[in-house]
């Protein structure tokens, strides 16, 4: 998994970034707990990358003069929730998608 250049990445697309991880946490959760997870070491990776944007939105909210969690607030009704560049060539089954899509409001 290549870590993007988050200097480079727009607000609003740092904000989509960690939400989506997050998405993919949870979709890891589910197949860890039912032993479809190939790598148990990718709930780890995806905790350390919410950890990584969630900073770098700090340190631009204190440059920006903005209050904690303001521009994740901002942004993340914008989220349309996609296809992860992290879980490529995972399939999560449909059972599983339809559990994500419930919690994740996309019924």
């Amino acid at each position: 998994m290549a870590l993007p250049d988050w200097n480079t990445m727009s607000d609003v697309e740092l904000v989509h970034h960690e939400l989506q991880l997050e998405r993919d946490m949870l979709t890891a959760r589910f197949q860890l707990a039912t032993n479809q997870l190939e790598d148990s070491s990718t709930v780890s990776k995806l905790r350390k990358g919410i950890a990584r944007a969630r900073t770098a939105q700090r340190a631009r909210e204190i440059a920006q003069g903005l209050s904690k969690d303001q521009l994740r607030n901002t942004h993340r009704g914008s989220f349309a929730p996609g296809e992860s560049k992290a879980a490529e060539g995972e399939s999560a089954g449909g059972f599983l998608q339809g559990i994500v899509d419930k919690v994740g409001g996309n019924e």
